[in-house]
């Protein structure tokens, strides 16, 4: 079977990455493209195209989301000092792989981000 989604095909090894976390519901590995010193991205294992997917039999995982985040954050040295985490739902909320998936973001001052 041929397998489509970027996401999908690192977390299978598929594909060349840097994979700095792996379990049974999230991978997390390095952007290629940082925005930022420290830039991770974290996946879910399963294929959920987007925030707007989410359903109540996925609430128990995705508190883990933010644990794997902080425990990132601490493991790269950017807990104290602070970091961006990310999430972007369809098209004008600026998601291009329609796979659900937060950035870490962090290792320099990032600003304010104003609507």
């Amino acid at each position: 079977m041929k397998i489509k989604n970027t996401f999908r095909k690192i977390i299978c090894h598929k594909i060349p990455s840097n994979i700095i976390y792996q379990d049974d519901l999230f991978t997390a590995f390095e952007d290629k493209k940082p925005k930022a010193p420290v830039h991770i991205i974290i996946v879910t294992n399963i294929i959920i195209p987007t925030v707007n997917d989410i359903n109540r039999n996925h609430e128990p995982m995705l508190g883990k989301f933010f644990t794997i985040a902080a425990k990132i954050a601490i493991q790269k040295k950017i807990a104290k000092d602070g970091y961006r985490l990310v999430v972007n739902c369809n098209k004008h909320g600026g998601q291009e792989i329609y796979h659900l998936h937060m950035h870490l973001i962090g290792g320099k001052p990032l600003g304010l981000f104003c609507i």
